[in-house]
Formats: structure tokens, sequence, C-alpha cells
């Protein structure tokens, strides 16, 4: 089969400009050792990305997960940043709060801005059940229900006893949520609708209404939930000084409850705070609904240019080339895409596997990293190599996307031309901006 090749013509003419260029880094992958050192990884590795042009980082779910060993999006308590002795340890997988205010600290210091991940789509490990009536609904048509009204033992009692009323005295019950998947009186697994709760609208209409997803599913028609997590959303990005968030999961969340929060954060800290969601779906469609409900005030990971880089890596010489930025967000809303070629969920062994052949990679990179549109961010994974179990990890490439960061600090300015005219090679040139210093 022939082979792609992505080709670009950098001139020589533009100086050094860190400051023009954004670039993120996603910083952790999956199977990081649950050793505590993460904190300080970040921090000691601050100055190699300020070399390298990294302008910001995602750092993970930053809170305490159902246990020491939780990559964070099994979030239990979101006030405890790894300093109460709660799930049977005081740091988090990633280290102590300390540890990742002096890492913060050594990034500022670097001009290197910090994104939160945001995971407010469920809670994970209650301290105790209460007894509810529910029913249960079909997985594949949430809004169908298959069963008469039952009483179950929900886990969804969360009182946080190490931290007790620390930042925040709100305490979470059965009526805090709109449903969960486990019934700990019989031990059995389905989706279980709570009594007098309806799933959040809108959402994904996945399997008929995607609101639940997994744990117990916050309730945002409940006032009461909606003030707190907005107070949280406050507190977390005051706490840490952070310059931005990830929203996670935000398909399965109230859409107009998502764009009230980002307002209501930038209007409490007066900061930009820059947010990008994760919304799931190689669809350009939907993408762009959620973002026309959110009011475009955040962006969203281009998912469709994702799965278009899989492919160009899986299909030889079938790929067009030609193709690869159909569909895209990129192409359609530039200013509200963040490129990328892998994460946490695509990368072998995880939930949305759908990783990029490694052969593909830098002419990925260089694709996201060297064009004018987007904001492109680079994987942990990528750079450093993923830790899974599986024979399909992904190696190291350090060594192959420093070249490409280095021409997109250096050089990738000014006015962009496309070649877009063959079936295996695309290429582009940009004309430098001589201004850049």
């Amino acid at each position: 089969p022939l082979l792609f090749a992505l080709i670009f013509l950098l001139p020589h003419s533009a100086a050094a400009a860190a400051s023009l260029n954004g670039t993120l880094m996603q910083y952790f992958e999956w199977y990081m050792p649950n050793d505590g050192q993460h904190w300080k990884r970040l921090q000691n590795d601050s100055a190699y990305l300020a070399e390298h042009g990294i302008t910001a980082v995602w750092i993970p779910p930053a809170y305490k997960g159902t246990s020491q060993d939780d990559v964070g999006y099994g979030a239990y308590d979101l006030y405890d940043l790894g300093e109460f002795h709660q799930k049977g340890t005081v740091r988090t997988k990633y280290g102590t709060k300390g540890e990742l205010q002096s890492a913060i600290n050594s990034l500022h210091s670097r001009d290197i801005n910090v994104y939160g991940d945001v995971v407010i789509n469920h809670k994970g490990g209650a301290d105790a059940t209460e007894d509810v009536t529910a029913v249960e609904v079909d997985p594949a048509d949430r809004n169908r229900v298959t069963s008469g009204e039952q009483r179950i033992k929900a886990w969804t009692h969360f009182q946080f006893p190490g931290r007790g009323s620390t930042y925040s005295d709100f305490k979470w019950h059965w009526y805090h949520f709109d449903g969960t998947d486990w019934d700990e009186s019989r031990k059995l697994n389905r989706i279980y609708k709570f009594q007098g709760k309806a799933w959040d609208w809108e959402v994904s209409n996945e399997n008929g209404n995607y609101d639940y997803l997994m744990y117990a599913d916050i309730d945002y028609d409940h006032p009461d939930v909606t003030a707190e997590i907005k107070r949280w959303g406050t507190w977390y990005a005051n706490e840490l000084q952070l310059d931005g968030f990830r929203l996670d999961a935000v398909k399965h969340i109230k859409f107009s409850f998502l764009r009230d929060w980002v307002n209501h954060v930038r209007e409490k800290t007066g900061k930009e705070m820059f947010t990008v969601a994760e919304y799931w779906q190689n669809d350009l469609g939907a993408l762009e609904n959620y973002l026309n409900k959110t009011n475009f005030n955040h962006s969203v990971f281009d998912v469709p240019l994702h799965y278009q880089f899989h492919a160009a890596s899986t299909q030889g010489g079938g790929y067009d080339m030609r193709k690869l930025l159909n569909g895209t967000v990129v192409s359609k809303h530039p200013v509200k895409a963040v490129t990328f070629v892998d994460n946490h969920d695509t990368q072998p062994g995880q939930s949305l596997e759908s990783t990029v052949q490694t052969w593909f990679k830098p002419l990925a990179y260089a694709f996201i990293l060297t064009r004018e549109a987007g904001y492109p961010q680079i994987f942990y994974g990528d750079m450093y190599g993923t830790k899974g179990a599986s024979q399909r990890e992904i190696p190291a490439l350090k060594h192959k996307i420093e070249p490409i960061l280095k021409a997109r600090k250096q050089y990738a300015y000014g006015a962009q031309h496309d070649y877009f005219d063959h079936h295996d090679i695309v290429g582009w040139t940009r004309e430098g901006d001589s201004s850049v210093a």
C-alpha cells in the first residue's frame, strides 16, 4: 500500500516566539504509577516543558477518588486535593495538595497555564447506603421503564468523615442524584432511576437519554446541587490558582448547567478560565449542537479529527488524505477546536481505544502543531510512553515530537497555503511573520 506523508515548508525568517503559539499538554496517561510522585514529576518537568514551547498543561483530576489508585474519574470528594485522610489515604494517586501547589507555582513561574480536570457528572465511593424507591430502565433506551417500583439500597450518602465541614458543609443524599447502577441489597447491576426523578435534559440523545453514565448520577435539576457545584468550581479555581478547565463527560451533563457553570466561575474569579469540554462523539453535528447550547462559551476536543488520524493510520493506502479535515471541528469552528492525536481514553486497553498507529503519529503531530487552525494538545503517553499491560502499548516518541514542537515554537507563523490535492500526500506552507520576535 502507498504510504502517506504530511509535507510542510517552514520559512527561516520567523524568529522564536513561544508566547504566540499556544500548545497544551495532557500531563498524564491512564497507567501512571500509584507512587504519589506525579506532582513532583510535573514540577521537575516544568523547565523542559517551557523550553519546548508548552504554554499550558491539563492535569489529572486532583481530588480524592474511590481509592488511592483511582485515576480520578471515580470522584469521591471534590474538596479533598490530597489533604485529608479519606478512602484509606491522605495523598491521591498523584501526591499531596502541597506538592500540587508547588508544581503549579513552578509552572506559573515559567508562564505555563494550568487547566484543572472537572469531574462533576457523578460521585463514587459513597460512605453509606440509603433506602431509595427506584425503577429499572432499559440500558439501550433510558426513557423506557422496565420494572415496577422497588426499594433498593443505593450508595448515595456522602459524609466525608475525614474532611468534615472544612471548605464546605454540604453532605450528599439520594435526592441529590437521579439514579445509580447498583442495588446493594440484591447485589444487582442495573440502571435504576430514583422515584420522583427525571433524567436531566438537554444531554446526548444516545440510548434515548445519556444522562446516566456511572456511579451515583448527579441531579442538575436540584437547586442545592447546582449552587454547590458552582461554589466548588470557584473554590477549585482559587485554591489551586487554575487558569482553566477540562470538563469531563459533558454529553452526560445538562448542557445549560455547564454553560452557566463556566460563566459563573469566570465571573467570580475575574479570569478568562479557558475551558475545553470532552464531548465524545465522532459526529460534528452533535458537537456543534453542544457548542450552540453552551453559547460557544468554551471549546471542545476535536474528536472527529482524532478518528480521521486513526483511520489514516490503519487503512493503509486506501485512505484519501484529501478528506483528513472532513467533518472536523477545526475545519468549521477553528477557534473552538482543541486538536489532539490520542489521550488517556483512546490509549491501548482503555474504554474508547482507538489508538493512532505509531508510524503515523509524527505525521499527525506535524498536522496539529504546524497548522494555523486549532489549539493543539500533545499527550503524555505519546511523549513518555504508556505503561499498561497490553501488548500494544505506545512507545515513547519524545525524540520524534520534540522537533515538531520546536518548529511550532519558532517557525509556524503567518499565512497558510494548503495543497490538499493528492490521494496520498497533503501539504501546506506558512509564510512566517517578520514582526515576530
